[in-house]
């Protein structure tokens, strides 16, 4: 990969991410009263879903060679009220897996203020347990709402 390539990535990634926390603790200090979300990670399997396992709830279909590549989480229903299919979502704090995901999967009934990220069957799966979970805000490069999941 060429240096000027990696350069101009890093140049623009680490920015972002500094702008990122900035907002967060703004909206913190701005008193945006965030909900208290648990974080875990699920695969397309018939024993983690149901008995279509790679179509989600909204009826996207899911690449069965790469599923995590598509960036989808799963929301509870109680969540699902704030939120519709579609919407982006960020979730910070949680190493590799922070990013931007798409709401695109609903989860059990029996789970409340919880969401699911979608990865590939053989990763490793994880338990984040409490997170900080803001709503309805803006991102500033796309104009998009996105949710925030903050340690």
């Amino acid at each position: 990969m060429n240096v000027s390539v990696i350069l101009s990535f890093v140049l623009f990634i680490i920015p972002l991410e500094i702008n990122m926390m900035e907002r967060e603790i703004k909206m913190e200090i701005k008193g945006i009263e965030p909900d208290i979300v648990m974080v875990t990670t699920y695969s397309p399997t018939v024993a983690q879903t149901d008995s279509t396992p790679l179509i989600t709830a909204s009826g996207f279909e899911i690449n069965p060679k790469n599923p995590k590549r598509q960036r989808i989480v799963a929301v509870s229903r109680d969540l699902k009220k704030k939120l519709r299919f579609g919407d982006k979502v960020r979730v910070t704090g949680i190493g590799k897996l922070s990013g931007v995901y798409v709401v695109r999967d609903l989860m059990n009934s029996r789970w409340k203020n919880k969401i699911d990220i979608l990865i590939n069957p053989d990763d490793k799966h994880t338990k984040f347990f409490k997170a900080k979970l803001f709503i309805n805000v803006p991102f500033s490069l796309t104009g998009d709402l996105l949710l925030y999941v903050v340690f």
